[in-house]
């Protein structure tokens, strides 16, 4: 009779001990404990352009933006590299701002450098990332489509880029040549000589939604 209890005592251990192994199991199993993979897409509206150029031969920086973007085939990705890729962005070249007081700088650089361009009522092109991460921007301008290196830096739900656009790779020297000289005296540095600089430095903030 007492090895009859002891073996009783021995099964229910055991049933015990298996009801918790496979309560825990269906426990892991659940879908609170599971992890979803995030995706990131860009977020409408969200991302700014602006430049930066150059006059003068010490290189004073006049600054500007542009107010309005429309970004099309945007997508999404594991990373916000990978969502901004292949995206096509079309800017109006009327929504220049250089927040001039005058109000006289934004009408002279669009009849004077925009205007004497080929099909500049847009400024188009196409977002570009390469296995390596690298990234880079085909912009069409002046008839011209040509490419710009970006350098980026990223947090959770932001990416910024810069990058140098040298407006002899599309054509652009009349059009500079033509600012300059709608400016000449505005360009014209303590050395006497006035001077618009063909290199345009680009910058843009991209916001991202994490899905």
């Amino acid at each position: 009779m007492k090895n009859v209890k002891l073996i009783a005592l021995g099964m229910m251990l055991i049933t015990a001990i298996g009801c918790k192994d496979t309560k825990k199991s269906m426990q892991e199993a659940t879908p609170e404990t599971q992890t979803t993979a995030v995706t990131y897409s860009v977020v409408n509206d969200s991302t700014k352009v602006s430049f930066t150029a150059y006059k003068t031969t010490d290189k004073v920086a006049v600054g500007g933006t542009f107010k309005e973007i429309t970004l099309t085939n945007t997508g999404q990705g594991k990373t916000g590299l990978e969502a901004l890729n292949g995206t096509k962005f079309s800017i109006p070249v009327s929504s220049l701002f250089t927040n001039d007081a005058t109000g006289t700088r934004d009408p002279k650089i669009l009849k004077f450098f925009f205007g004497v361009m080929k099909n500049t009522e847009l400024i188009s092109g196409e977002f570009k990332v390469s296995g390596d991460n690298s990234c880079s921007i085909d912009v069409t301008l002046n008839g011209q489509t040509a490419n710009i290196p970006l350098q980026y830096t990223t947090s959770d739900t932001r990416l910024s880029f810069d990058g140098i656009m040298n407006l002899e790779n599309w054509d652009g020297l009349a059009a500079v040549a033509s600012i300059n000289k709608a400016c000449e005296a505005l360009h014209t540095g303590k050395d006497g000589i006035s001077k618009t600089w063909s290199e345009v430095a680009v910058h843009a903030d991209v916001l991202l939604n994490k899905n």
